[in-house]
């Protein structure tokens, strides 16, 4: 396999148990002295912010925290968040909690340093000015964003999602402590583990993936086939969430490097307007991507390999096979995180799927599935969903 000509790896990737206490030693290092965290109601309750606090402040890190980031956020939250961000001369970002929190802390670093609104950097490449560098904490093993350059940031009110990304607001450095993330609810552990088991699956197919790519979208696979039946029998094993960390940063970097398809193009209207959680509305969707996809020999032979690659079927299996029990498994894994399968079953009625289409056409990740979709087709594959499976 011939090197990649460009292969993105800028994230510093600190792992294990209790690495948190080396949150200020990594300050320190930007070299910062004056932090501006970021992070959620939740990690306040759970106890992490302060213990996180108490680190910087030994380290001799002055801090100014923004605690008040939502699911899915959207311009309000980064507005709120530059607020918040005031006169503080913060030399140092921290996004401490799930993919919101790190979000939300790129988004602040782009209104910080080029002003404006959060739509003007909606794209690649629209930083203006030099943005504050960025420690990524993620309590969550889902997103991967603590390993790309992009932040989704929601308009207020349409709840459109917009990809903002600039080379600057990579991460500089990425901790993680799987620790922090054994008091997530079983909800949070299922839909994030989904998230990131979906980013392992389109990475591997996306018409801009590299062999660099399909290097960390392989290894997040066979992370996540392991860890995330453990995590979720066992919330308290932290070597399966540990597992699921990395899994979900090695994720992040092949997105980074290959971008996403068409499960997620279905999805975000999904949530965006029916309220279901991107994880659960991304892993609904893929088995039925999977499967439109592998009309292409291209896509089937790259599903085989991973199935067979993660032990999901015998290494003489022939590709169509190995297909069928690459998507057995993805919607076992739905089974297993108690999610339903369908959309009617979500409370969203067959009526709501061409506009629903029309939107999912219009993402930014369509562009990249390696069978070209349009609303026509995206409708179809919400109507396969639409209902359980045996249903008319």
């Amino acid at each position: 396999m011939a090197p990649d000509p460009e292969l993105h790896l800028p994230t510093r990737i600190v792992f294990g148990p209790g690495t948190i206490a080396q949150l200020g030693a990594l300050v320190r290092e930007v070299p910062a002295t004056r932090a501006f965290l970021v992070t959620d109601p939740g990690l306040v309750r759970a106890g992490h912010v302060e213990r996180a606090e108490k680190i910087l402040a030994a380290a001799g890190v002055e801090v100014r925290r923004f605690d008040d980031v939502r699911e899915n956020p959207t311009t309000a939250d980064v507005d709120a968040c530059l607020a918040a961000l005031g006169d503080f001369d913060a030399d140092v970002l921290i996004g401490f909690g799930g993919g919101s929190s790190i979000d939300v802390a790129k988004g602040c670093a782009f209104l910080q340093a080029g002003g404006g609104r959060m739509e003007d950097y909606w794209g690649k490449g629209k930083a203006q000015g030099t943005l504050l560098p960025l420690i990524a904490v993620p309590t969550t093993a889902g997103t991967g964003t603590e390993t790309q350059s992009f932040a989704l940031i929601a308009q207020d009110g349409t709840h459109q999602k917009m990809a903002c990304g600039d080379p600057q607001a990579t991460p500089r450095a990425a901790l993680l402590d799987p620790e922090l993330t054994v008091t997530q609810s079983p909800f949070v552990t299922a839909s994030t583990g989904l998230d990131a088991l979906v980013h392992a699956v389109e990475t591997a197919v996306t018409t801009a993936g590299t062999p660099g790519s399909d290097l960390f979208s392989t290894e997040s696979f066979r992370l996540i086939v392991d860890a995330f039946p453990r995590v979720l029998a066992d919330p308290g094993d932290v070597v399966a969430r540990g597992d699921m960390l990395v899994a979900a940063a090695y994720a992040g970097v092949a997105i980074e490097n290959s971008m996403l398809g068409a499960a997620h193009a279905l999805a975000n209207p999904l949530t965006a307007h029916h309220g279901v959680a991107h994880g659960q509305a991304v892993a609904m969707m893929l088995p039925v991507v999977v499967r439109y996809n592998a009309e292409d020999v291209g896509a089937r032979a790259t599903y085989a390999r991973r199935a067979r690659q993660a032990s999901l079927c015998p290494e003489e299996w022939e590709d169509g096979p190995a297909v069928d029990a690459l998507v057995a498994r993805l919607e076992a894994f739905l089974d297993l995180a108690g999610f339903p399968r369908s959309l009617v079953a979500c409370g969203i009625p067959k009526e709501a799927l061409p506009a629903l289409a029309e939107e999912a056409a219009m993402q930014w990740t369509a562009s990249f599935n390696p069978r070209p979709v349009d609303a026509s087709a995206l409708a179809r594959l919400y109507d396969l969903v639409s209902v359980p499976a045996g249903e008319v």
